[in-house]
């Protein structure tokens, strides 16, 4: 799990620095629920109501930057734009389950993939940061037709 003092030994190392901001953007994702996701526009709103105005362009910067680094997980869920979390190392990895009509995510392990992912990794000489499956799906209650169809 990422601390702010693991965040900016990590940036130090790239030649960047540990921002407030940054450090913001990281404790808001800290905080969240368990199973919660962020899109950048949910980040500032939610920042926005616990007057700690960021801009949005430095949140997209910012999210991306922490996601490539490895802090943040970048989902595509089927609303058509990314979502965040906190990049949980095992044994807290998940994967997503995402209906495409409704939305609904239900997040699951699965050993199996991260052991693939791990394997494909060393195997290239990479270093893995995440591993990922994403299925869009179509939710039980979305496959029940209505009258109006």
């Amino acid at each position: 799990m990422y601390t702010t003092s693991s965040l900016k030994a990590e940036l130090n190392e790239k030649g960047w620095r540990l921002t407030p901001q940054r450090e913001i953007i990281l404790t808001a994702f800290q905080d969240l629920p368990k199973g919660q996701h962020l899109s950048a526009e949910d980040l500032y709103e939610l920042l926005l109501k616990k007057g700690t105005p960021i801009s949005l362009s430095t949140i997209y910067r910012n999210t991306k930057l922490m996601s490539h680094m490895g802090i943040l997980r970048e989902l595509e869920f089927a609303e058509g734009h990314k979502h965040y979390e906190l990049n949980q190392p095992y044994p807290n990895h998940h994967h997503h389950l995402i209906c495409v009509k409704c939305n609904q995510t239900i997040e699951f392990r699965s050993d199996s993939i991260l052991k693939v992912g791990k394997t494909k990794a060393k195997q290239a000489g990479f270093h893995l940061l995440d591993c990922q499956l994403t299925i869009h799906a179509i939710c039980p209650p979305c496959q029940t037709p209505t009258y109006s169809e």
